[in-house]
């Protein structure tokens, strides 16, 4: 929004103000972030710019630090790179072993909480629901709650019944985490609905299954794929959970990085910081993106 012509000088001086404040604090919060991407290409295993890097020598940056994500704990790391060296590094290096825990546990957890979350926030969108508010409340407490109370609680709840250091363990209490975003975005899709759809549909003759497949899903999609998303992305970047319930089998991306710093300082944890960063750009893009088209749906915003 533009200046006003006829705003006062005491007006102008907050309009600039108020953004050159906002520029600093962003820079303040983005500033860590952009600082480990070009350390990350550091050839020395510091985690500070080199003399080399800040006179912007060639010899001085390297990508050994994303190679040693692939090659770190293979049998062989010096095999000619083919199909055999692909599988040696799939099997036995340690950072692909917790990137493809992460990718499955996140998946599994997103699938369970997406679910759950929808079918939750149908029911809440209902006006004659008793009781709506507590059960909103009961659902979100996992945002509310501190993650190491909960984990606590579930590493004895979870050993006592046999699911503490296992792949279903670790998906139930990531999707646990992840369902409160799932209920917040589909309820706040939920919010301009015209139930009358669904009248219309009841009216028409098709069945209820028929109806939420046919005029709900699509309508509310956009709102269930974002918090598909958040739910991913917390399960993703769950450290405090995994901690408390897995052994190494389970051992995700966030709990490498955590043992790296704990047991062995490595400059790969900041190359696997950057791909993290990258993927929560794209993340975050897609979900702009389908904000923007669930506006558009809703008539909220032209086009």
């Amino acid at each position: 929004m533009a200046l006003p012509a006829h705003a006062s000088t005491l007006e102008t001086v907050w309009y600039y103000a108020f953004r050159v404040f906002c520029g600093f604090v962003l820079i303040f919060l983005i500033l860590p972030i952009l600082i480990i991407i070009p350390l990350s290409f550091n050839a020395e295993p510091y985690f500070s710019f080199t003399e080399g890097m800040l006179s912007f020598d060639p010899n001085a940056y390297s990508l050994r630090w994303y190679a040693d994500i692939l090659e770190n704990g293979m049998v062989d790391p010096n095999a000619a790179f083919g199909w055999d060296w692909f599988k040696d590094s799939w099997n036995n290096a340690q950072w692909m072993h917790s990137l493809r825990n992460s990718f499955i546990i996140a998946t599994a957890a997103t699938f369970v909480a997406t679910t759950l979350g929808t079918i939750a926030a149908l029911g809440l969108s209902q006006s004659n629901l008793p009781y709506r508010n507590l059960i909103m409340g009961l659902l979100i407490s996992p945002m509310i709650v501190p993650i190491i109370i909960t984990s606590a609680a579930r590493f004895f709840f979870f050993s006592k019944v046999g699911l503490s250091q296992t792949y279903l363990g670790i998906i139930l209490a990531h999707a646990v985490l992840g369902t409160p975003f799932v209920v917040i975005t589909v309820t706040a899709t939920l919010v301009g609905f015209d139930r009358s759809l669904i009248r219309a549909g009841a009216s028409l003759g098709a069945d209820p299954r028929t109806v939420f497949f046919k005029v709900i899903m699509p309508l509310i999609l956009p709102g269930v794929i974002s918090g598909a998303l958040f739910a991913f992305i917390t399960s993703f970047d769950e450290v405090v959970a995994v901690i408390f319930l897995a052994g190494y089998e389970q051992r995700t991306i966030p709990r490498q990085m955590w043992s790296g710093i704990r047991e062995q300082i490595s400059p790969t944890i900041l190359a696997v910081a950057t791909i993290l960063v990258l993927m929560s750009v794209m993340l975050l893009t897609v979900l702009e993106l389908l904000r923007r088209r669930s506006e558009r749906i809703r008539g909220l915003s032209p086009g």
